[in-house]
């Protein structure tokens, strides 16, 4: 799992000095990196790694700044950063209809994008992590530090594994359908993959019950066809 102290960024943005500026910038304030000089390489980024957050140009070479945060609001529900030299209050306006959360004119300043950065995740994990620790049975999900223990010892789960349990932990008592699971996990460009999931039924809403830890996770193996019994134990 990623570390606890580790937030991830996704930065899109075509003017190489800038992306070099604010890629050492947030990597000396202890973000991790991940690059896109287009706004098609940054939805492939950002559904790749699954970013903590998301910085945006406008003014991308292949699209509009603007359809990218479109495109990403279809699917992802990470805080988005507007970085643009567009300073018109309607390209504002435009912006954060489309689902961006904050924007930022350029020139700007250090002091003032990470503190911008800060607020934006503090909001974030404020909304999204009021539970930040689930229990069933004797297993533990620790949803900040993304760790997940059964009687105390860690359970290796692999990246995909520990998205799809958190998606379902976090979405429990909703009716998702396979397609909402494979945006939702793999990203928009999997949406149709429908092999990624052994659905033997038709997708059913279903609800951690924490004092029955066997029964839950078999529901999950049914439902999704992604077998977690082989770290957890759960017999066929």
């Amino acid at each position: 799992m990623t570390d606890a102290t580790t937030r991830t960024v996704v930065l899109i943005e075509d003017e190489k000095p800038i992306r070099r500026f604010l890629s050492v910038t947030l990597s000396q304030d202890g973000w991790q990196v991940h690059e896109a000089d287009t706004g098609e390489r940054g939805l492939v980024e950002v559904a790749t790694r699954k970013p903590d957050l998301v910085i945006v140009d406008l003014g991308l070479p292949d699209m509009d700044g603007i359809e990218v945060i479109r495109e990403l609001r279809t699917w992802c529900d990470r805080p988005v950063l507007v970085l643009s030299a567009r300073s018109q209050e309607s390209e504002k306006v435009a912006a954060l209809d489309a689902g961006a959360d904050d924007y930022l004119t350029k020139p700007f300043g250090t002091a003032e994008c990470l503190a911008r950065l800060r607020v934006l995740m503090r909001r974030h994990d404020s909304t999204s992590d009021r539970t930040t620790v689930v229990h069933f049975g004797d297993v533990e999900v620790d949803l900040v530090k993304r760790r997940v223990t059964r009687a105390g010892a860690e359970i290796r789960l692999t990246p995909i594994q520990y998205r799809l349990l958190v998606t379902l932990i976090r979405d429990a008592g909703k009716v998702m359908t396979h397609r909402e699971l494979l945006r939702a996990v793999w990203g928009p460009s999997h949406s149709e993959s429908s092999q990624y999931l052994r659905v033997y039924s038709c997708v059913r809403s279903w609800s951690l019950n924490r004092h029955a830890l066997d029964s839950s996770l078999r529901k999950l193996a049914w439902v999704i066809g992604l077998f977690l019994n082989s770290a957890v134990n759960i017999p066929h």
